[in-house]
């Protein structure tokens, strides 16, 4: 039986979807449901003096209106970080505020009703009295002297400072021929599931147990922020994620409506959802990015780099809520797959006025390719050389793997890329583009209407961050393998991918193999779907549990068909004797078999089951790079992809098809944020895009056809030999896109400081003859 691992094999979970038996937040329904829905603030900073919900009571249907005094859990500190750190100051972050809100949003009271509209009603006829205070809603007014204070009792606006380098960097400087320097920004983008947010909470289930079903990428960190608002042992609480339509990283960490919800369910005893509305979803789930650099890097002629050095800031709106992990992600991406002798990174982490920032498909990494692939194009142009040219001459060598950085990663430990061949991966990409003739036709429309122009990018990303996932691997007695895992999925194919796992050591087809995940109940610990880790995490903890299953089942058969372990072969759902395919059992068989076997006896415990975790140690680097070409309409600013290329380094595939897919989403969306996606704010904190009418999302006319590869190169950091690849695909694609127009309008001066590129700001650019864009 041929391997299932690296067999593009259709997804199992399609059929299900496709044919709307899938089951998401808001198809649960339960007796005796009430609704829920939340006042929140339009201030984004303002003294909450009065509260007057008379009005709201008196409506039919409406059941409760809680308030921070109904629900005093729910103020002060009630929504954790989901990355503590000791290098940012301490805050509180309430689920419900009761005194000062920082940001247009917040919730400051919750409505209970019958339905959802009556729900709605009465949190429209809430009235709420403010006592308004000046906002800070920029980086730069929270820097300014005399800012007001995001929180009272801090003496600025400065969450927390971090920084890293290697090597001497002014030593660096001095020995370039060439030093470049640009300010960049990259601007608040939004996640955009097609499904928002929401929870429902049931505070005494049919299992005695508090139960939360709620759209998360992280149902056991909900689960510890819960038992830490309701006062109650996390085993007393089940945490569930039904099916989820997407995440992104915006469903990565605990919200304030996770914890209000099911407080508000346990004070009126019944159970109580809350489904986000799109216009709530804008307004109040994390967005990422935000990041402004002034940047410089130094060459010599003959294109090698010597010194790079950034000073950044990131706006995390009013809430730290992912520490200084975002700021880290960039510094330590940032020298990407090149060798970089003197390197010096310094971000402050500034709060601002404006909703939470926390992570979306990428976290960090886009920022740091935005900075160093802007900066190689400069230099490129400064020493007359052609910008591929100049990224390969740089590449990190193979005879120089396991190459060191001299950095180190968030999680502590010295970064090591994993050894593969960048230089050769790169050429297949510029391979792909054909990107010698298309400069050769880049040439030959300088000075039409419509020049053309090609960019270039590659980055390294860390992927498969610990500390730990696991799986429970349970055989049942019709055959059927359960593999229970702490990892839930929004749309990444667990259920197959993880199923080819489990069938390649059990020797039974993936389709006997039933994934169970998304459930707090099925297995004790788990860390979340996040950071492009599941394949290389739980990965090898179900390689590890269905092999001491497999392990058992031999035993049981030996002892069945008198012969020795080693001679027991387990292929297509069966074992048999080596040589003798006749001679043999199913799997269903042997799990009966093995609840009395004397053989597992010895080995302290029956049946076919095993669990086992696997920690990591730290993260396993891939590789990838991506090319496109461009073409601009000089009169409307209009900017059309002709060609887009990419490889990414995945170690082992699993399911090349999955691959395939999770960097064509991921090169789709670095496409809006290169052209067309933008959260803007107005200086009182106001979101001015808060709709889809007003925020950009890519169509499908302006994607090409995406030809893209996945590479090989197998990962030492764990058995399976594989790398992450959920998270590569959006890295490359803004700067690329950005390095190709600037390429096409080269004659014109525009220099691209910003995203996204619409033709607005494109047009204008050109109109204002090289102005910063």
């Amino acid at each position: 039986m041929t391997s299932p691992i690296g067999t593009s094999i259709k997804r199992r979970e399609d059929r299900r979807l496709v044919t709307g038996r899938g089951r998401y937040l808001d198809d649960l329904r339960l007796p005796g449901l009430l609704h829920a829905a939340i006042v929140r603030t339009p201030h984004a900073h303002a003294r909450v003096t009065r509260i007057d919900v008379t009005g709201a009571r008196a409506l039919p249907g409406v059941i409760a209106v809680l308030t921070g005094a109904d629900l005093p859990e729910c103020t002060g500190a009630a929504v954790p970080p989901l990355v503590p750190s000791t290098a940012i100051r301490r805050y509180r972050h309430p689920a419900l505020v009761a005194d000062v809100v920082r940001a247009v949003g917040e919730p400051v009271a919750v409505v209970i009703a019958d339905d959802a509209g009556r729900a709605a009603d009465g949190a429209s006829a809430v009235v709420v009295e403010y006592d308004p205070l000046a906002v800070a809603a920029s980086v730069d007014a929270a820097q300014a002297p005399g800012a007001p204070r995001v929180f009272e009792e801090w003496p600025d606006n400065v969450a927390g400072a971090v920084h890293g380098g290697v090597g001497d960097v002014e030593r660096g400087f001095t020995e370039a021929d060439e030093v470049v320097e640009i300010e960049l920004e990259v601007p608040r983008v939004a996640p955009l599931p097609i499904e928002p947010r929401g929870v429902l909470a049931v505070p005494e289930a049919a299992d005695g147990r508090f139960t939360v079903w709620t759209a998360t990428q992280v149902p056991y960190a909900v689960r510890a922020a819960l038992a830490g608002v309701l006062g109650m042992g996390e085993e007393s609480i089940r945490v569930i994620a039904p099916d989820v339509g997407g995440g992104f990283g915006g469903k990565g960490h605990v919200y304030p409506e996770d914890v209000l919800v099911p407080a508000a369910a346990r004070r009126l005893g019944r159970p109580v959802k809350w489904v986000e509305t799109r216009t709530e979803h804008f307004m109040a789930s994390a967005a990422d990015r935000d990041q402004r650099h002034v940047a410089r890097l130094g060459v010599r002629h003959d294109g090698e780099m010597v010194a790079l050095e950034t000073t950044f800031t990131r706006d995390h709106g009013a809430y730290p809520m992912l520490g200084d992990v975002i700021a880290i992600n960039t510094m330590n991406h940032l020298p990407g797959p090149y060798r970089v002798p003197n390197y010096r990174a310094r971000a402050l982490n500034i709060v601002t006025n404006k909703p939470f920032t926390a992570a979306y498909r990428g976290a960090g990494r886009p920022e740091a390719a935005f900075v160093i692939d802007r900066l190689l194009d400069r230099a490129a142009r400064a020493i007359g050389m052609d910008p591929a040219l100049l990224r390969r001459r740089n590449l990190v060598r193979p005879d120089e793997m396991p190459y060191r950085t001299g950095l180190t990663y968030r999680d502590g430990v010295a970064i090591v890329y994993d050894p593969a061949d960048y230089p050769a991966a790169f050429d297949r990409v510029l391979e792909r583009l054909d990107y010698d003739r298309w400069r050769k036709e880049q040439h030959q429309r300088r000075g039409s209407s419509r020049p053309i122009g090609l960019g270039v990018s590659a980055y390294v990303e860390g992927t498969g961050i610990g500390p730990f996932e696991g799986a429970d691997v349970r055989v049942d007695t019709d055959g059927t393998v359960k593999l229970l895992v702490g990892v839930a999925s929004q749309g990444q194919s667990h259920e197959t991918t993880l199923a080819q796992i489990c069938a390649a050591e059990l020797g039974v087809p993936p389709e006997r193999v039933i994934v169970m995940g998304g459930d707090t109940s099925v297995i004790g610990f788990g860390m979340g779907t996040i950071a492009s880790r599941v394949a290389a995490v739980a990965g090898p903890a179900i390689a590890r549990a269905s092999r001491d299953v497999a392990d058992r089942a031999r035993r049981v058969a030996a002892e069945k068909l008198e012969c020795a372990p080693d001679d027991v072969v387990l292929a297509g759902g069966r074992a048999h004797v080596a040589g003798f395919v006749d001679r043999g059992l199913d799997l269903g068989e042997l799990s009966r078999a093995a609840v009395r076997s004397p053989a597992l006896a010895a080995i302290g415990s029956p049946g076919l089951y095993a669990c086992a975790f696997f920690y990591p140690g730290t993260v396993t680097w891939a590789f990838g790079a991506h090319a496109c070409v461009v073409e601009v309409d000089v009169e409307t600013g209009m900017a059309s992809l002709l060609r887009y290329a990419a490889v990414h380094d995945c170690g082992r595939p699993i399911n090349p098809a999955v691959v395939e897919g999770q960097l064509h989403g991921g090169i789709v969306q670095g496409i809006g944020t290169a052209l067309s996606e933008a959260l803007a704010f107005d200086a009182d904190g106001q979101l001015l895009t808060g709709s889809l009418m007003d925020y950009g999302v890519p169509r499908a006319d302006q994607i090409p056809p995406l030809d893209v590869i996945a590479l090989d190169y197998a990962s030492v950091v764990n058995e399976l030999g594989i790398k992450g690849v959920g998270e590569s695909g959006i890295i490359s694609p803004p700067v690329a896109i950005a390095n190709a127009i600037e390429d096409a309008l080269a004659n014109y001066g525009v220099d691209i400081r910003t995203l996204p590129l619409t033709p607005a700001r494109v047009w204008d650019a050109l109109r204002q003859g090289g102005r910063p864009c």
